[in-house]
């Protein structure tokens, strides 16, 4: 993988080049082929432990590949060019390409002492230098999709799981991400409340380009 990609990685948003992933001795992802087109919705199945998460945490670069290489977007997440080879990524290009990542996770990650307006302009302003006028408005926009536009002012503690999960959801999408990656969301929902994120994350689906 010298120089530049081929063409047909273009026409990929996701690509997993003969991704190694391995703790210790044990191997989770061994030499791992994987695409996902632009815009597509795909869903990982499988038993735990089969690397699902794993992914998930390499795209999100929570984890280093241990050989092999990602790519996003037709660009390298996990290396760089340098004199026409790929070597690995400094930690200021994979701030770079993850800028168009977003992850919603299980267990929500809110920030607790934050409110919920807070929550979802925070990474707006800091990381996409948006003015707070602009983060706020885009911001109310959101949570009037996902159904909590009486909530800006609560904070986590004050919703319940469901209502988090879509606050959370909000908040990916406050990075105007071209990917989305979902990590088992409504698994720690009561059951009653999992229809209601189901709902936001199929309006997504259908109505926006964000491979998910």
């Amino acid at each position: 993988m010298d120089k530049t990609p081929p063409d047909d990685f273009r026409d990929q948003m996701i690509r997993f080049d003969r991704v190694v992933k391995r703790y210790g001795d044990h191997t989770i992802l061994d030499h791992l082929d994987f695409t996902v087109g632009r815009g597509e919705k795909v869903t990982l199945i499988g038993p735990s432990g089969s690397g699902k998460t794993t992914i998930l945490r390499l795209l999100m670069t929570l984890e280093k590949v241990t050989d092999g290489a990602i790519w996003v977007a037709g660009q390298p997440l996990t290396h760089r060019y340098r004199g026409g080879r790929l070597v690995p990524a400094t930690e200021k290009h994979l701030r770079e390409v993850r800028k168009s990542i977003g992850m919603v996770f299980q267990q929500f990650n809110l920030f607790p002492n934050m409110t919920v307006l807070q929550n979802i302009t925070e990474a707006p302003i800091q990381v996409l230098g948006q003015s707070r006028d602009e983060a706020v408005g885009q911001a109310r926009s959101l949570l009037e999709m996902v159904g909590l536009s009486d909530k800006e002012s609560a904070h986590p503690s004050q919703l319940s799981g469901g209502q988090q999960q879509r606050v959370a959801i909000a908040r990916c999408l406050a990075m105007s991400p071209q990917v989305m990656l979902l990590d088992e969301v409504t698994s720690a929902l009561d059951p009653e409340l999992v229809d209601g994120v189901l709902a936001v994350l199929r309006d997504i689906a259908t109505t926006t380009d964000i491979t998910m």
